[in-house]
């Protein structure tokens, strides 16, 4: 008796064909942003895919032109924004390791892994840009330093989980509370360090004066 092939439709092929444009879209991200991404990760496509097309948008100048160093640019982002000296620095390693080009797997994007929303309102036309990039940090830092009067932990909280999220302690969400320390601790290592106070010498002893002994006249 012969067996008759079961007809129907291919969902196994279906299923890995649409799949497909899911994965490349996570593998593009850990290629080109350099970051570490599920490929069946489902979480933040469309902020995932404006920053791939950021990036295409950004390479080919970038390919001509290259980019300057960063440290430079920190600093004068700080002072521009009267931050305080060496929290930008320590900001930006901790989020992007000063790599211009990182893009995280929630879709942030440039040195200060700045998310598509929070480039647009601080109006970054390219967040791959070090100088623009570095300068809408500073700026959105600066925010966040004067709405929590000037609490530098609860304004780098802010400015990772956003200032909705951070009601007068840090928020314990499994990601900001190693942030803020991680963030506080390279600031420890970057920021100047006071003069050392002169130290006063220390005062002489005074020199007891010894009673005048008197000489005994001859008789």
């Amino acid at each position: 008796m012969r067996r008759t092939r079961a007809s129907g439709f291919p969902w196994v092929k279906v299923g890995l064909w649409a799949l497909l444009p899911l994965v490349l879209l996570n593998l593009a991200v850990a290629f080109f942003g350099d970051t570490r991404v599920s490929p069946l990760s489902v979480s933040f496509l469309e902020q995932k895919a404006h920053a791939l097309a950021a990036y295409a948008r950004h390479r080919p100048s970038c390919l001509l032109e290259g980019h300057p160093e960063l440290e430079p640019l920190i600093r004068d982002a700080e002072r521009r924004n009267r931050l305080p000296p060496g929290l930008l620095r320590a900001l930006v390693e901790v989020e992007s390791a000063t790599q211009p080009h990182r893009i995280s797997p929630a879709g942030a994007m440039g040195p200060g892994q700045l998310m598509p929303s929070t480039a647009s309102q601080l109006r970054v036309e390219d967040p791959f840009d070090p100088a623009p990039a570095l300068d809408g940090s500073a700026r959105y830092l600066a925010e966040q330093l004067a709405r929590y009067r000037g609490d530098v932990k609860l304004a780098v909280a802010a400015y990772n989980a956003g200032p909705g999220n951070v009601e007068g302690r840090v928020p314990r969400n499994g990601e900001t509370e190693f942030y803020v320390v991680k963030v506080l601790s390279a600031y420890e290592r970057y920021r100047p360090r006071p003069p050392p106070r002169p130290t006063r010498p220390a005062p002489a002893a005074k020199r007891q004066a010894r009673p005048a002994v008197s000489r005994a006249q001859g008789s």
